[in-house]
């Protein structure tokens, strides 16, 4: 009597003899994978016997070879679109006459939400012919809009909506590159069971990208904090919901604005909280979702530069966990920025207990002649212009990549009664290190190739009168580019 023995895991291997050459039999790939919308994937297969392919999901895949003789060969699996709402699952095995097995795993994720992809356009080039370098040495000064079309209704967090003439009024001060915080999920969605995105939202927002672009500005419109839904929800768990969410948005964003040349840019989420690798894997295919749902548009978004983000767009965790060979994929190539946010040193700038707690030990004074001998516990005990450089000069292997960086935020602020109700003693000494810190970190992001956005939410301009309220700060910020 022969007793065979066959363990499967990933794969099986039985053999009922050990006479002659050894069997074997390899695939390429032990696992593949397909998005609701269905595709191909050609796995490639190496065996010294004869072999077949049995397919138990004929009804939504199909093989184009399922047999053949020893040596190598390429077998084609389509999968048609899944209509369900349900991700499906299939064993393929692939069987060699010299008695080994192997199984491949075919996943396809369901579709939680209708198709908004409805009216593709051909691919357009007009007034896309900048690379991403060209573009981004093309953005001078850049500003954002912020607290505003990201709060659950436009402005009730800084009581002033966006007009022409503010858009008008950031052109005649310098900004000629506006970052456009937006939120979809939120509050602005008309059916949240099928997640569309109330029409009037969409043509709001098409009318402040309109004025920027007709003023000559560039504009970057992102999904941003969206009270979370995409930003706290970087594990396994959440990942099939997410992307589903992902591509039902940008499918809806992206036909909206297709149209605009290449002054729009495109960038798919704020501030992902990602602290390793394996969480990294998510986000990138939360980026990859984000991309080929634009991409699937068709029109100008063809060509249209998108911006990804780095684990929690922090500068350390970008360095250690991306490199500029890795970024997510992209049918089109060289069409890709990376963003980054900076607010360091956290004492000086958005330490938690500091911002309402006077006995927190937050630092008021910052930089190279700026400390206090009238508060000498508030003078800044790390973080200054040395460890500021080494830090920021950590995104620099990207920009010599040929990868742009926004730094989509960074920001100070004076602290006053208006901020947070902490006056430093020493105000003079405070004014300065507010205003050194703005020069310094935008002349530093500036000298390691990196585009920065000032977080503007009040406290420099008056959007409502169309007035500067901070002139020492702005005039710090355009030192800074000088």
């Amino acid at each position: 009597m022969l007793l065979l023995l066959c363990v499967i895991v990933t794969s099986i291997s039985c053999s009922s003899s050990s006479e002659g050459e050894d069997p074997t039999l390899t695939v390429s790939v032990t696992e593949v994978s397909f998005d609701p919308d269905g595709g191909t994937s050609d796995v490639s297969l190496t065996t010294n016997g004869t072999w077949t392919v049995s397919n138990p999901a004929t009804t939504w895949l199909q093989i184009n070879n399922t047999s053949g003789g020893s040596g190598t060969a390429t077998i084609t699996i389509t999968s048609g679109m899944n209509g369900s709402g349900l991700t499906r699952t299939a064993m393929i095995t692939v069987t060699s006459s010299n008695g080994q097995a192997r199984i491949i795993k075919v996943t396809q994720t369901g579709n939680l939400y209708p198709s908004y992809n409805l009216t593709p356009k051909a691919p357009d080039a007009t007034g896309m012919s900048s690379t991403p370098v060209q573009l981004a040495a093309k953005m001078q000064m850049g500003i954002n809009i912020g607290n505003t079309m990201e709060s659950p209704n436009e402005a009730e967090w800084v009581n002033s909506k966006i007009t022409l003439s503010y858009v008008q009024f950031l052109k005649q001060l310098g900004f000629n590159t506006v970052r456009l915080p937006t939120g979809w999920v939120w509050s602005h969605l008309s059916d949240p069971d099928k997640m569309k995105i109330d029409p009037l939202w969409l043509d709001r927002v098409k009318e402040v990208v309109g004025w920027c672009v007709d003023n000559d500005m560039y504009v970057i419109l992102n999904a941003h904090g969206d009270d979370g839904w995409l930003e706290r929800n970087v594990n396994a768990e959440m990942q099939e919901t997410i992307n589903a969410k992902l591509k039902a948005i940008w499918e809806q964003i992206a036909t909206e604005m297709r149209d605009f040349d290449e002054h729009l840019i495109l960038a798919g989420t704020n501030e992902p909280s990602v602290d390793n690798a394996q969480q990294m894997a998510i986000l990138n295919s939360y980026h990859e979702t984000f991309i080929k749902a634009v991409r699937s548009t068709g029109g100008k978004n063809s060509h249209r530069v998108l911006v990804v983000q780095g684990p929690s767009t922090d500068i350390i965790k970008t360095s250690q966990l991306m490199n500029p060979t890795t970024l997510p994929h992209d049918p089109v190539p060289n069409r890709l920025m990376l963003e980054v946010h900076f607010y360091g040193p956290w004492h000086f700038n958005l330490t938690q207990d500091g911002l309402y707690n006077p006995d927190s030990k937050a630092s008021y004074y910052w930089g190279a002649g700026n400390h206090s001998t009238l508060e000498p516990e508030r003078n800044a005990p790390d973080g200054e212009e040395d460890e500021l450089m080494v830090e920021i000069g950590k995104i620099k292997k990207f920009v010599d990549a040929g990868i742009p960086v926004m730094l989509g935020e960074y920001g100070t602020w004076r602290r006053t009664a208006e901020y947070n109700g902490q006056i430093p003693l020493d105000t003079e000494m405070h004014n300065k290190s507010v205003d050194a810190w703005a020069t310094f970190v935008t002349k530093t992001l500036k000298a390691n190739g990196v585009v920065p956005f000032w977080w503007e939410i009040g406290f420099m301009l008056d959007r409502a009168n169309n007035v500067v309220k901070d002139q020492a700060m702005l005039d710090a910020i355009i030192a800074g580019y000088n």
